[in-house]
Formats: C-alpha cells, structure tokens, sequence
C-alpha cells in the first residue's frame, strides 16, 4: 500500500464516520422533535387552558405545559439548522436565495445577531424551502408575528410559500403586482 493510497482509504473511513455522526445527530433530532410534537398544545389550547387558570395556578400551568412554551433551551438556531439539515440544503445556498448578505445570515442563525424585520426571517424561511407551517413556527421562535390571513400583504406572502411561485425576486415581483411592499432586503439589529 502506497502513501495516497493509505490516505485515500483514511479520508474515506473519515468520510464514512462524519456521514454516520450526522445521520445519527439528525436521527437524534427528529426523534426528540416528533416527541416534543406529540406532547405540544396548540396555541389555541393553551388559550382556553389560559381562560381557566387562576393566578394561584400559574406555576402549575406552566409546569404541565413546558413542552409546549417556547423555551430558550429550544432556539431559533436549532430549529433553522435542523431544517436547513432536513432539506439538505448549504446554509450559504440559502443566503443566497435569499439575497442577503452571507455574514449577515450566519449572524442571524447563529443568534449572534437579532434583526426586527420580519421580512429577513421570512426571506430565510422561503429560500431554505420551508412550508407555510415550518415558516409560522419560525416566526413564533423567533418571537416574531405569525403571517396572518387577514393582512393583505401576509396573505400574499401565504400564498407564494404554498405556490413556490419562483425566486425571492419572483416573489417580489408577485407582490408589487398586486400592490403590496416587496420583501425588505436589509434589517435593522438590535
């Protein structure tokens, strides 16, 4: 066995061993992702269990409900890489499609930058493919306002991530058709 050929056989166990890790660890998620999802209230649930709980309660509402809140524990940073995993997708790939600056996005996903546009989140969102309801969840993590069907302009914006109609211009220009702002391409930090 010759020296390239000894190294060509270490970069494929090498290889093998990183695909196996990451299989594992997105293995890992999913699983504790459809566990968290079995046990998740809706929003509307916890309105009405809400209605129904007293002050002298709250402790306990919250303790019988933890999988349901949103929790530090459970980041935007996960949620969006899990994602970004699932659909096989390069973060860079995505920055890309999104048409913001590749920094600025790392930034964001890492958390080590917030911005208070929704529309960076919602660019995102469209250009990892993500459907209207992984979007939604986005935003909620994000502690962001869900798009809402009543908004004109949110409506529009509903309709492009269940249509797919094209690229982030294509989406654009879909709503300057119909006399609505198109999605902004810079957010301000916090």
């Amino acid at each position: 066995m010759t020296f390239i050929d000894g190294h060509e056989l270490l970069l494929h166990a090498s290889k093998r061993i990183f695909d196996y890790h990451a299989y594992a660890s997105y293995y890992k998620y999913n699983q504790q992702e459809s566990k968290m999802k079995e046990k998740r209230k809706s929003t509307d649930e916890l309105e009405k269990t809400l209605g129904k709980t007293h002050p002298n309660d709250a402790s306990g509402f919250l303790a019988e409900n933890e999988d349901s809140l949103l929790s530090d524990e459970f980041s935007f940073a996960s949620y969006m890489r899990g994602i970004i995993k699932e659909k096989n997708i390069m973060q860079q790939e995505v920055f890309l499609k999104a048409d913001i600056p590749e920094r600025y996005g790392y930034k964001l996903i890492s958390q080590e930058k917030r911005t208070k546009q929704r529309d960076i989140i919602l660019r995102i969102c469209y250009a990892a493919e993500m459907t209207l309801n992984e979007t939604q969840e986005a935003l909620r993590i994000y502690r962001m306002p869900e798009l809402y069907a009543k908004i004109p302009r949110d409506a529009l914006i509903m309709i492009a991530f269940n249509e797919r109609p094209g690229t982030i211009i294509e989406v654009n220009a879909f709503l300057k058709k119909n006399g609505m702002e198109p999605l902004r391409s810079s957010g301000t930090i916090e």
